[in-house]
């Protein structure tokens, strides 16, 4: 599908893709509406790398068995290319945002471990094959970890189906869709010593075996309490000793204190604007973390954020419902925020 780029003033202030131009690049989450509104501008003015939010998990893009739907992943794609832009692809197996028909047979029984093996194998390597050569990373295994302390990895349809195979096999039909495409497994609350350290105890059986997996993603969905400087130091530390590649792929500072589990409205959420004290809060925290991520240059090779400004964030409504925050560097208008200025105020650009 053809896709009209959108033409940007080249003379304009510095994005932040060009402060950062000597340390890695900066992306943001997408969807191909954000990318027929004003927001278009902002993503081509500030970043040089895009991550479909949605357009490319395996619910959207395969719905049904015999069927692709390629639309809104060609767009981004498009997108990406006629703005010379990095184009990361998030995300091939993933317990959630599957589609049921893959776990069923005709009779809605669930399937057998070859059956679904195979399935994968179809899925990965023709969505893979489509965007070889616009593609130069993939998440490809994501959340595969669970967050019980007792328990290695998490007990997904996937797991109880395959047991473990299915990782090392998503990353090897990966590689052999795409030999230069760089692999990623990806995860969330990083930052935890336990769920780091399976994290890692994971990725080293893997490298151990020769499966091709070239780094980790840190989702980094954080928040103005956590994690703090000494925290993001020793998570950053204990994954550069891995010897992969290390890119923080979901980049956003909630101005609330951290929850994990979804929940009603409660009588203190009542206090939901943007306060000055959130605000100085939030600016400390991405300055934290911007002075982290430019101590680890030499084994961070990205940082994208999770949605483009705080018109809409996936943390509206979660983990609290009815609740709006205001995660990004960009407020509803698209003008920078302070939290903008901290990451950028930097010696050495």
């Amino acid at each position: 599908m053809a896709y009209r780029a959108h033409s940007v003033d080249r003379g304009e202030a510095p994005g932040l893709k060009d402060y950062y131009k000597n340390y890695f690049p900066i992306g943001v989450a997408v969807s191909p509406r954000a990318l027929h509104t004003d927001e278009a501008g902002l993503v081509i003015r500030q970043f040089n790398s895009i991550t479909p939010e949605n357009a490319m998990k395996m619910g959207v893009i395969h719905p049904e068995e015999q069927r692709y739907n390629w639309r809104d992943a060609d767009s981004i794609a498009a997108f990406a290319h006629s703005n010379g832009m990095k184009l990361r692809g998030h995300t091939l197996v993933w317990h959630n945002q599957a589609p049921w028909w893959i776990f069923k047979d005709a009779n809605g029984q669930q399937v057998s471990k070859e059956v679904l093996l195979q399935r994968l194998k179809e899925h990965i390597t023709t969505v893979v094959k489509r965007y070889k050569g616009s593609v130069y990373a993939w998440d490809v295994a994501n959340e595969v970890i669970s967050d019980r302390k007792d328990e290695l990895y998490r007990n997904s349809l996937w797991y109880q189906i395959c047991g473990e195979e299915y990782i090392e096999k998503a990353f090897q039909w990966a590689h052999e869709a795409d030999p230069d495409a760089l692999l990623f497994y990806n995860d969330y609350n990083e930052i935890s010593a336990v769920k780091r350290g399976k994290i890692i105890r994971m990725l080293k059986g893997l490298i151990s075996k020769g499966v091709p997996v070239h780094g980790v993603g840190l989702q980094a969905h954080w928040a103005v309490n956590e994690p703090s400087a000494e925290q993001l130091d020793n998570t950053l530390a204990d994954f550069a000793k891995l010897g992969l590649k290390i890119q923080v792929t979901e980049l956003d500072v909630s101005v609330y204190r951290k929850e994990h589990e979804m929940r009603g409205w409660q009588a203190g959420d009542s206090a939901t604007d943007f306060t000055a004290a959130k605000e100085q809060q939030q600016m400390e925290q991405y300055r934290r973390c911007f002075d982290a991520f430019r101590k680890y240059r030499g084994v961070i090779t990205g940082v994208t954020f999770w949605n483009i400004s705080d018109r809409y964030s996936w943390l509206d409504n979660f983990p609290v419902r009815g609740r709006k925050d205001y995660p990004l560097l960009f407020d509803k208008t698209l003008q920078p925020k302070k939290a903008f200025w901290e990451v950028v105020k930097f010696e050495g650009r």
